[in-house]
């Protein structure tokens, strides 16, 4: 499973940018996905996250009623909205899918992450 991310970008705070994770490869095994950041000096946290069919999602507390998580599995395609953005929100924004790879076994796919920058 290959996943690549689009969308991100500088915006002012209290704007919106919409970000966009297309999956290709084996993705019929593609279970749960999900958006994580990661700040410099913090670490990777996450932001959302989805079931296979989209129909349960969480969401951290820092980013709840802004940020809507989604995704279009005809296309392949998750998708987070994001709203009211605040400057800490300004991380490396990448995209996470969790896959089958055997009986009880899962394996972690990562994209390569793109750049939120929230200007003050």
């Amino acid at each position: 499973v290959q996943l690549v991310e689009s969308g991100g970008g500088l915006v002012q705070a209290g704007g919106s940018l919409r970000l966009s994770c297309a999956a290709s490869g084996s993705t019929f095994s593609i279970n749960k996905m999900g958006w994580y950041r990661q700040a410099p000096g913090n670490q990777r946290e996450l932001v959302a996250r989805i079931t296979s069919g989209g129909g349960s999602t969480d969401y951290a507390d820092s980013v709840k009623g802004r940020f809507t998580i989604s995704r279009d599995n005809a296309k392949n395609t998750m998708y987070l909205q994001m709203n009211s953005l605040k400057p800490e929100d300004t991380a490396v924004y990448y995209c996470h899918a969790l896959g089958w790879v055997g009986p009880g076994l899962v394996y972690n796919y990562w994209g390569q992450g793109t750049q939120v920058t929230v200007s003050s």
